[in-house]
Parts: C-alpha cells; sequence; structure tokens
C-alpha cells in the first residue's frame, strides 16, 4: 500500500516555481529545490520524478497562475479588442511592480533553456502558442465585429502582439521604466482601433433625415 505524501503539493511547487525563477532552470540543482520545498530528495523523485519534469509541472502551474488566469477572466468578460488591451496593461503593471526585476519566467525559460534543449524547447514553444491563440481569437473575433481594422492578417497581428508582449518582459528586467514600456504598446493599440467607419455606420450616415 503506498504510503500518503506527507507535504502540501501546491506548496511545495510554488516553492520550486520560487527557485526556478530566482536562479533558472541549469542553475537549480535537486539539493536546491528540496531545501526550499522542504521535501527530501528521495520524496522529490518519488512525487515529481526528475527535475526537468518538476521543471514542466513548475511552469504549467506558474502559467495557470498567470497568464491563463488572465486569459480566462479578460477573454470572457471583455470584448476582443479591450481584452488585448487589458493584456497588455496588465503585464506592464506585473513588470514594473517586479522589483527584484525576475522578469517572466515563461520567457526566462525561452531565453536560458530553449535554444539548447530541444524538450524544453518544445516545452516552451506549446506554452508560447497557447498566448498567441489568444490573441489570435481576440483580433479574429474583433476583425469580424469590425471593431479591429483588417488592414493586417489575424495571424500577423497575433504574432505582432506576441512580440510586443515578449519585448515588454524582456526589456523590463534592465529598464522598468513606465514610459519606455508604454511607448511600446501604444502604436500597436493604435493599430487596433478601427478608425473606419462601419458598415452599419456607413449606411446609417447615407441614411436621409427625416
Amino acid at each position: 500500500m503506498a504510503r500518503p505524501r506527507e507535504f502540501d503539493e501546491a506548496a511545495v511547487l510554488d516553492a520550486a516555481i520560487q527557485q526556478f525563477w530566482l536562479r533558472g532552470y541549469e542553475a537549480t540543482s535537486v539539493r536546491d529545490l528540496a531545501d526550499e520545498m522542504g521535501i527530501a530528495g528521495a520524496s522529490l523523485y518519488n512525487a515529481f520524478g526528475d527535475k526537468r519534469t518538476l521543471y514542466e509541472r513548475s511552469l504549467n502551474r506558474y502559467l495557470d497562475q498567470t497568464f491563463r488566469e488572465r486569459i480566462r477572466r479578460l477573454e470572457h468578460s471583455l470584448p476582443p479588442r479591450d481584452a488585448i488591451v487589458a493584456f497588455l496593461q496588465e503585464i506592464i503593471k506585473r513588470s514594473l511592480n517586479d522589483k527584484q526585476r525576475r522578469g517572466c519566467l515563461l520567457v526566462n525559460s525561452a531565453l536560458e533553456s530553449a535554444p539548447h534543449d530541444e524538450e524544453l524547447r518544445q516545452i516552451v514553444a506549446t506554452f508560447l502558442g497557447e498566448v498567441e491563440s489568444f490573441f489570435l481569437r481576440c483580433v479574429t473575433s474583433g476583425q469580424r465585429a469590425e471593431t479591429i481594422p483588417k488592414v493586417q492578417s489575424a495571424e500577423d497581428l497575433a504574432r505582432l502582439l506576441l512580440n510586443v508582449l515578449l519585448g515588454i518582459r524582456v526589456l523590463a528586467r534592465v529598464r522598468p521604466d513606465r514610459k519606455l514600456l508604454e511607448g511600446l504598446v501604444r502604436p500597436v493599440f493604435a493599430l487596433l482601433h478601427n478608425t473606419v467607419p462601419t458598415k452599419r455606420a456607413r449606411k446609417k450616415k447615407r441614411a436621409p433625415s427625416s
């Protein structure tokens, strides 16, 4: 009969997140993790497998608490364009409040490990794809409703938004300046603003006065 775990899995995963976030994947040893998580190395292996598996679990939990939570909340409560604007504004606020300049665990992973570790690259690419898909859904819906211009394709705009997001998180680690970060998103917000009257508005404008 298997012995029940003697620790709170969510709590120890949060501790692992903090360790990976502070030191990075490569510089974090299993001993570092065990000390931070408050469990023995053998228990860590039994519960989570190897360091890579624990890293993936930690990254998944981090995304659940950050990107995925934000996407669910904004996508279901705001019109498409407003959801995009609010998403990036929250990212800027989070970046400016990051006094330790840890940045984003997902973006840090893309820069640190993904270039020379194919398995981690695939993991990070999958997670970044989730964020790009959010942008794509919002842009597609906005273009369909004629609240976002169709000058650029939805796919191109979604990729641009993803790049802006990555730029914010990287720049904030070295220059956490509000004017700089807001200047990054201002031209993008302008691209999303439909200044051309919709078909409905044009028809209303041409309608004879009574």
